[in-house]
């Protein structure tokens, strides 16, 4: 059987996750380390190393929020839920959903408003909702990392975002931009839960159990030993 298109869909967003989150434990991994042997073995260094490694890390943990909906590794409290019955526990199950998928939304009011400034977007209207744009936003576009160098090959954006005005560190919205975009794979990762509860494909948001998973693996190590 082929598979259908929201399998493909879930496959190359799984596949993009998946890589994300390789690539950016990879980057701060090379940072760092090459940052160390710099510093105690010339006498010098990466002065945006820090500041670039808490970015990366920023950005594997948003993205880490999304993927652990995928895995069902997020923790979570299920010792009412797991005496209900079947179609009580679901119920049960479908509300959390719920709750989350709107606290979700508002996250993504909150980030993009955060993040569009920055990139000389308007923010939402409204206060809880968004009821629109608000055209009096003021334009930040001028803010800049602290101390991360503007790569050659991105001048093209001060034309685009910055009014011409080059930009000699790294803009703030480029790092920013994972908070709209995580949050928005975060209410995917919702729908797609939710949808898996409604036809039977899981029970939970969660089920993951680290303090059952961390006796059980105790009780193997003492049973061997």
């Amino acid at each position: 059987m082929s598979d259908t298109p929201k399998d493909n869909t879930r496959r190359w967003i799984d596949v993009f996750e998946q890589t994300a989150i390789a690539l950016l434990l990879g980057l701060m991994t090379v940072i760092t380390f090459v940052n160390v042997v710099l510093r105690y073995g010339f006498n010098s260094g990466f002065i945006w190393g820090l500041e670039a490694t808490l970015i990366l890390f920023a950005w594997l943990v948003i993205f880490g929020v999304s993927h652990a909906f995928r895995i069902t590794a997020h923790l979570g409290v299920d010792a009412a839920t797991n005496i209900l019955p079947k179609g009580p526990k679901r119920i049960a199950a479908l509300l959390s959903a719920g709750f989350c998928l709107l606290y979700a939304v508002f996250m993504m009011k909150g980030a993009w408003d955060y993040w569009a400034p920055t990139a000389g977007l308007w923010q939402t209207s409204g206060r809880w909702f968004p009821t629109g744009l608000d055209a009096t936003t003021r334009d930040r576009a001028f803010y800049i990392t602290e101390q991360i160098p503007m790569p050659s090959w991105l001048n093209f954006l001060s034309d685009w975002i910055n009014q011409g005005e080059a930009y000699d560190k790294l803009p703030r919205f480029i790092p920013y931009i994972i908070l709209p975009v995580g949050i928005g794979l975060l209410i995917l990762r919702l729908l797609q839960a939710t949808r898996d509860i409604i036809s039977g494909k899981r029970e939970s948001l969660i089920v993951s159990h680290e303090a059952e998973d961390a006796v059980e693996s105790v009780k193997a190590l003492n049973k061997e030993s």
